[in-house]
């Protein structure tokens, strides 16, 4: 395995922006992580673990550690108690990884067409979309134990999954680097039609007869919905060099909805555990004044959909960060709710 210096990674993320790596590898297979924790350890660095860097702002001044490129492929398959077992090294494309179940009829993934990234990080941030989350399908992870150096797997209970959060990016952030991940998937299961967009773009009058949409054309709306925000990568469409949606749907107690619905009349919100309120990130910030296309030096927030924060070409991490702070600004002063990012900060 390689150990590289001084490598740029805005190349590495969607948003393709941030400075250099003082050390750069990629590992292949387990053994490969476990050379460059022991590389880094033994050189007192820090580490960083990049899968498909869509999820990412780096900063301009870059990571002085190591940067670890998980590129762990192979997709196994095998069937359990009723469910196809989809095991993917962490390496591999997400996106992929839906189009392949679907083609085999399996549901279960179907919503999160057309996310971009790795599988790895599918359980770090318990990634969702379209009223389905990782979290519903998710068996088995296994990682590597960067405190203990040694291989490690956790079953779905044991991974602390709520909205997009797991013990890989609250309790234990830092601590374990995904290798694989199982999905228990249905063969010949049901697409999931939960969110908004999906109901309204599969009604009756648009249906034909049909009771249920198949699974692969639950894919051709989500792609063509994400397509529409500028959430599909695209490199002929600039509106897609982001990092996604780049913040979380609030979630509130009931008596703080009830205090922003009495001061802004009908809130677009969702029911979330334990009694409280998820609020419309998007929703928040166009109220608070802020309007697609609206630019802090070469970033701006998309002219296809609030949520989505955009490189213009040649923005520079603090761009980006500039514009975020003043998102979280807006809304904060209008309705006293503090957007969270979704975007992991390497290097702020």
């Amino acid at each position: 395995m390689e150990i590289r210096e001084k490598v740029r990674l805005a190349p590495y993320t969607t948003l393709q922006v941030g400075g250099e790596a003082r050390y750069f590898a990629t590992a292949t297979s387990e053994p490969e992580v476990l050379e460059a924790l022991c590389w880094a350890r033994e050189r007192s660095l820090g580490v960083f673990i990049l899968g498909g860097g869509s999820n990412l702002l780096v900063s301009d001044a870059g990571f002085g550690g190591l940067v670890l490129r998980i590129a762990i492929g192979g997709v196994e398959r095998r069937e359990m108690g009723g469910a196809r077992i989809f095991s993917a090294g962490a390496g591999v494309e997400w996106d992929a990884l839906v189009a392949q179940a679907i083609g085999e009829q399996c549901a279960g993934i179907e919503c999160l067409s057309g996310i971009p990234g790795s599988v790895g990080g599918t359980p770090v941030q318990n990634v969702g979309a379209y009223g389905q989350d990782v979290s519903e399908s998710i068996a088995r992870v296994a990682a590597i134990d960067a405190e203990r150096m040694e291989p490690v797997e956790f079953q779905a209970v044991e991974c602390g999954f709520s909205y997009r959060h797991s013990r890989f990016n609250t309790t234990d952030r830092g601590r374990y680097v995904i290798t694989r991940v199982d999905y228990a998937l249905r063969p010949g299961g049901a697409p999931k039609i939960a969110y908004a967009d999906l109901k309204r773009h599969f009604s009756p009058e648009s249906m034909s007869g049909e009771s249920v949409p198949s699974l692969a054309k639950v894919r051709e709306a989500v792609l063509a919905i994400r397509r529409s925000k500028g959430m599909v990568l695209d490199e002929n469409d600039p509106e897609s060099r982001s990092a996604g949606s780049f913040f979380k749907n609030p979630v509130v107690s009931r008596a703080e909805y009830e205090r922003i619905a009495a001061a802004a009349g009908q809130v677009p919100h969702y029911d979330a555990d334990e009694g409280k309120v998820k609020l419309a990130a998007a929703w928040l910030i166009e109220q608070s004044g802020m309007t697609k296309g609206f630019a802090v030096g070469r970033a701006a927030i998309s002219t296809k959909h609030t949520l989505a924060l955009v490189n213009r070409g040649d923005a520079s991490a603090d761009d980006i960060a500039r514009l975020m702070r003043h998102v979280q600004d807006r809304v904060r002063k209008r309705f006293g709710v503090e957007l969270q990012p979704e975007p992991v900060m390497l290097g702020f």
